[in-house]
């Protein structure tokens, strides 16, 4: 077993220099990022971009819920898969977390026996729901061997209709207010910090130690780098693959209850599209779509960065449709740059 963790976790000597060098890159971006957007702001409309708290605040916690899908992206495309199910499973957990998390004050709850329960209850709801779908994909994928991409279209499109069908497309309101603390709460470190932002603080923290300092972390890159060769160096692809969906769907299910809790209500809709600006942050953030490579503290990073665009956008009244035509080529020219990379490093 050491022989399969050596030859997973072994990198060329000069391996950290180049890592720290795309750290240094993305952390030079995101500085960049901020300065424009600051420098517009006072052009166009006289103000500070960065420098206001309650926008600060509202940036942090716009990039907290897709922060966490991120970090779970990112664990698959490192595998050499896709996750296009993180959006929908974040819908469905929301819906099934907030029908546990209903207000007896509610005349239409729709269990009312079950109303005004303790929030642990509807948050092991959402991520068993992220789980289970996690562990319906990732099985599919390893029993059938068809493209990741084909297995969570699938389950994009089956968890938004059960999430539709669940209450007849109906929204679920009136959730109760120690459910609702988990989204709108605060914790003061010398300034308001948003629980939710701490939440992926955790997370993120977490997925780095798992990724870079266990067996789940060899595995995961191993599979990515070289299928056949992790086969052979004694790894179960099938199994590994099954628990990097069921992480990466328990992190949706999570991202669900939170949203939740952040709304005080639920509909099917949740979570519309944010699988996209998940997979964008993960490639914004250095991670390839080829597998094998691919940082949490990247992800970090290009979570923030997309944040600070759609705000900046925002912030300087730009409308909805150019953000969409941007962000577009923002992660087209994330990918050619991968690609550029890659080549390069093949000719080296």
């Amino acid at each position: 077993m050491s022989t399969i963790q050596e030859n997973a976790g072994t990198a060329p000597k000069d391996e950290p220099k180049k890592k720290l060098k795309r750290e240094l890159s993305m952390l030079g971006m995101l500085i960049g990022i901020a300065l424009i957007f600051e420098i517009l702001g006072w052009i166009v409309v006289g103000q500070s971009f960065l420098g206001n708290q309650q926008r600060l605040s509202i940036i942090i916690l716009q990039v907290s819920v897709v922060g966490i899908i991120a970090i779970g992206v990112t664990q698959v495309i490192i595998t050499g898969g896709i996750d296009l199910a993180s959006g929908s499973v974040l819908g469905l957990a929301a819906m099934v977390a907030a029908s546990l998390a209903q207000s007896s004050a509610d005349t239409r709850a729709i269990y009312p026996l079950l109303t005004d329960l303790f929030p642990i209850w509807p948050l092991l709801a959402g991520v068993a729901v992220g789980i289970g779908t996690g562990v319906i994909s990732g099985g599919v994928i390893a029993a059938t061997g068809i493209p990741p991409f084909i297995a969570t279209l699938g389950m994009m499109v089956c968890a938004r209709g059960v999430a539709k069908w669940y209450t007849t497309g109906q929204p679920i309101p009136l959730l109760t207010p120690e459910f609702t603390w988990l989204g709108k709460s605060f914790l003061v470190l010398g300034f308001p910090l948003p629980l939710p932002v701490i939440i992926f603080a955790v997370v993120a923290l977490i997925a780095h130690v798992s990724l870079r300092y266990t067996r789940y972390g060899k595995f995961t890159y191993a599979i990515g780098a070289n299928p056949q060769a992790a086969r052979v160096s004694g790894i179960n692809i099938g199994a590994h693959l099954i628990k990097v969906y069921a992480v990466a769907g328990l992190l949706s299910g999570l991202a669900g209850v939170v949203t939740a809790a952040r709304a005080a209500s639920a509909q099917p809709a949740m979570g519309t599209a944010y699988e996209l600006d998940a997979i964008a942050a993960a490639v914004i953030g250095g991670t390839s779509l080829a597998g094998g490579v691919g940082r949490i503290g990247g992800t970090v990073i290009g979570v923030i960065v997309l944040g600070i665009i759609t705000s900046g956008f925002t912030f300087l009244r730009i409308g909805s449709y150019y953000q969409e035509i941007i962000k577009g080529m923002i992660i087209v020219a994330a990918v050619v740059a991968d690609q550029y990379r890659r080549n390069r490093q093949m000719k080296i």
